[in-house]
């Protein structure tokens, strides 16, 4: 049993690998094998340092943080936010707050924690206590 699922974690790693892209979901990996055997080797690579889970069924490329000496993902939140969602398949548009530094209304420049979404979404994502705010798109 135990023997069976090195190679699925292997493939996904290689497969990781080849990818271009910083944010992988679960079912960029069902074709090599069951729900539950994708989800223990995802879980195993993230244990391993490899991963960071960053939501439900999300996960993103990790490196070791020369200040903590943590495992920390290779991107910012925001951006990993925001490619999450691309991903998705969630439009996502400038927020109240880059809306207002845009526009000249205020000089506070947003940390881009904050992304507006066009239509409903309820996930979380992020890391170590630390999640990106979604809000509703004005328009």
């Amino acid at each position: 049993m135990g023997s069976s699922r090195k190679p699925l974690e292997k493939r996904i790693a290689e497969r990781m690998a080849r990818k271009k892209t910083n944010v992988f979901l679960r079912r960029d990996f069902t074709d090599l094998g069951g729900y539950d055997q994708v989800g223990r080797g995802l879980r195993s690579l993230a244990a391993k340092g490899r991963l960071v889970r960053i939501g439900y069924g999300v996960y993103a490329r990790a490196v070791l943080s020369p200040v903590s000496g943590k495992t920390i993902p290779s991107k910012p939140l925001p951006a990993l936010a925001a490619e999450t969602l691309k991903r998705l398949d969630v439009e996502i548009a400038p927020s109240s707050f880059a809306q207002a530094y845009n526009d000249g209304a205020t000089t506070q420049v947003p940390t881009g924690r904050v992304i507006a979404v066009k239509g409903r979404f309820s996930r979380k994502i992020g890391y170590d206590g630390r999640y990106a705010v979604f809000e509703r798109a004005s328009r």
